[in-house]
């Protein structure tokens, strides 16, 4: 396993649309174990397979650290959404940027695990937030396309 290079604010891989997985092979795997151990080393709530430069249709979320086990998502496609909730928002290929976003309150997701088996989770709150988030990577969509005017606020880093 390996920390990858998240890219950044201004790399135009961002913006980009990923592909399906075709198949979920060793390499895949790696991948995966890579984003959860870049995840955990960044102190992030989720990752897209983009955000290490591979444009694959590849999320992991974890939301709580010390109660839960990492969601590995392949090729998620949101199903059903409900409500909205007004959140503030960061993500770690815009480090120290924080702002509010608009994000369906409940949200239905279908997906691969890591080994091929097809599964539905619905999230709602911090959950929800995160899957619409990730999966918006995947289409080429950052959160600073949809920051609400005025929320958008710079976090100087701690030493």
């Amino acid at each position: 396993m390996a920390i990858r290079i998240i890219r950044e604010e201004g790399d135009d891989i961002l913006k980009k649309i990923s592909k399906p997985v075709e198949e979920i092979d060793d390499r895949i795997k790696v991948l995966i174990k890579d984003m959860l151990e870049t995840m955990h080393h960044y102190n992030g709530v989720g990752i897209a397979a983009v955000q290490v430069g591979i444009l694959k249709r590849i999320i992991v979320i974890h939301t709580d650290y010390e109660k839960e086990e990492p969601i590995i998502l392949i090729n998620p496609k949101i199903i059903e959404q409900k409500g909205e909730q007004t959140v503030e928002e960061g993500c770690l290929s815009f480090p120290n940027k924080f702002a509010k976003v608009i994000r369906p309150e409940e949200v239905t997701v279908e997906a691969l695990d890591e080994n091929g088996k097809k599964f539905k989770i619905t999230g709602k709150g911090l959950l929800a937030q995160a899957l619409a988030h990730e999966i918006d990577h995947l289409n080429g969509e950052v959160f600073i396309d949809k920051i609400l005017p005025g929320t958008l606020e710079y976090v100087t880093p701690e030493e």
